[in-house]
């Protein structure tokens, strides 16, 4: 009989947790099957790094926000898992949900998002958080972690949009506080 005491086994199990929600965003419905989505797993030390820079963009923009969660992510999250959408117009001859008429002239604008990029991206999101709550995993869906992982690069430089999810599993969720 091998004794398994619990901080031997809350890290490993979030890391699993993290690999299952990646899953889970990456068979998460996409229009027309094709998909913009990146994802990346961050721990240790990376996670870090990620909340010194939602801080240091908290201090240069007199964000409070940004430094809030940059203490809750540091302080607290075991495991990150980010999960972003590159900006691709899917082709589509009838659509404007950007604002332009079609994909051809959405595309003289590469920096705006097709409402599809984004749209799967939410799914994607959502699947993931499911899979974070069916185990009963501290979770919550971030921008700041994303702004910050955009800024340092993680997903890429195509990647324009991006949302982190902080994982813990605590006796309260620390991603809600709110001081």
């Amino acid at each position: 009989m091998a004794l398994i005491k619990e901080n031997e086994l809350i890290p490993e199990t979030l890391l699993e947790v993290a690999k299952k929600m990646v899953v889970a965003a990456r068979t998460a419905p996409k229009a027309r099957g094709l998909s913009t989505l990146e994802t990346a797993i961050l721990t240790g030390r990376d996670i870090q790094d990620l909340a010194r820079c939602m801080h240091e963009i908290g201090e240069a923009e007199n964000n409070k926000i940004f430094l809030r969660d940059a203490r809750n992510v540091g302080e607290s999250a075991d495991v990150v898992v980010l999960l972003g959408t590159s900006v691709k117009a899917l082709g589509l001859a009838v659509c404007g949900f950007c604002g332009f008429r079609d994909c051809a002239h959405k595309n003289e604008y590469p920096e705006v998002p097709c409402s599809f990029n984004t749209g799967d991206l939410g799914i994607a999101l959502g699947s993931a958080v499911a899979v974070a709550m069916d185990h009963r995993v501290d979770n919550r869906i971030m921008y700041t972690l994303g702004y910050a992982a955009r800024k340092l690069g993680i997903l890429g430089e195509d990647v324009r949009v991006i949302y982190g999810v902080p994982l813990s599993a605590s006796s309260k969720n620390p991603f809600f506080d709110r001081k």
